[in-house]
């Protein structure tokens, strides 16, 4: 395993990668990992918080729990599934610790329809037709947990059932707290 050079690293699939780090303790494994990962896992803790700092260290953060959790993961999803979970309830930890204002990146906000659904609701509609910048507003004096489900779906693209999987609860619940949450931002919006 000495020999092995840069290329060849990168080559590796993440599942070879956690094994090769597991049995081995070569710490050269687990970089390729985080090199693979890093911007990613900084993306979305830069959206929880306002400095770049901050986004940093929770990154790093994130990436020694992932290490000492490694051999925790089971294979039963894709390694960036495992990863985005951590570092979502990281985040959302860290915020609730800290119970510090945020800014979260919205550009993307849009309707994804997943399949089985139906064709969208009247919230919907009417969360798209809110402007950038009083929807970033809105959505800043939402709980933590309403902003995070709202983007997961809109802004991330994720599906009910992939929601379903992160979180940890039914379909049924995704849906009910989608809801929920569109509701709250409707009546916000109109109180304004």
């Amino acid at each position: 395993m000495n020999r092995i050079d840069k290329n060849s690293l990168e080559e590796l699939d993440d599942l070879e990668l956690i094994k090769l780090t597991l049995s081995t303790k070569d710490s050269r494994f687990f970089s390729v990992l985080y090199d693979r990962y890093a911007p990613y896992v900084y993306n979305k803790c830069f959206s929880f918080v306002d400095t770049k700092e901050e986004a940093q260290d929770l990154t790093h953060d994130i990436f020694i729990k992932v290490y000492l959790s490694l051999k925790t993961f089971k294979n039963e999803s894709k390694f960036s599934t495992w990863l985005y979970s951590i570092t979502y309830n990281f985040c959302v930890n860290f915020i609730s610790k800290k119970k510090i204002k945020y800014n979260l990146d919205i550009d993307q906000l849009g309707h994804i329809q997943d399949e089985g659904e139906e064709n969208g609701t009247e919230e919907d509609f009417d969360i798209l037709q809110i402007n950038y910048a009083k929807l970033q507003e809105i959505l800043r004096m939402l709980d933590v947990q309403d902003r995070i489900i709202l983007l997961m779906k809109y802004q991330d693209d994720l599906s009910i059932k992939e929601i379903s999987e992160l979180l940890k609860i039914g379909v049924s619940a995704v849906k009910m707290r989608l809801q929920r949450s569109k509701q709250k931002v409707m009546k916000k919006y109109k109180s304004l």
